[in-house]
């Protein structure tokens, strides 16, 4: 999973591609904690992503969850087609769901 990571004067912006798993847990927890430290707005793109594991999923509601305890504005862009496995997985709340073509998400 390629993980792409650019910031912004006003937001910082995490881009992930291709399949998500075990294997890329730890890259993508590191961009997590980086563009929550980096004190803007955190904007995370999963459109280019074609799965979406459960390692992944709780990195990024976890995220989601320390950026409102924060104060910190969290956008996900989800692609639709992900949405069953996010709800199977019992991620009702999680960042993005319901909420395709975000205009928000920023590149």
């Amino acid at each position: 999973m390629p993980v792409t990571r650019a910031s912004q004067e006003s937001h910082s912006l995490i881009r992930l591609e291709g399949e998500s798993n075990i294997a890329s847990a730890s890259e993508l927890k590191e961009a997590l904690l980086e563009g929550l430290a980096g004190g803007g707005e955190l904007h995370v793109n999963l459109e280019q992503l074609t799965s979406l594991d459960l390692s992944a999923m709780q990195l990024i509601w976890s995220a989601g969850k320390e950026a409102e305890r924060a104060g910190v504005k969290f956008v996900v862009a989800l692609p639709e087609a992900l949405s069953p496995a996010v709800r199977q997985a019992g991620f009702e709340q999680f960042p993005g769901l319901g909420k395709h073509s975000d205009p928000a998400i920023e590149e």
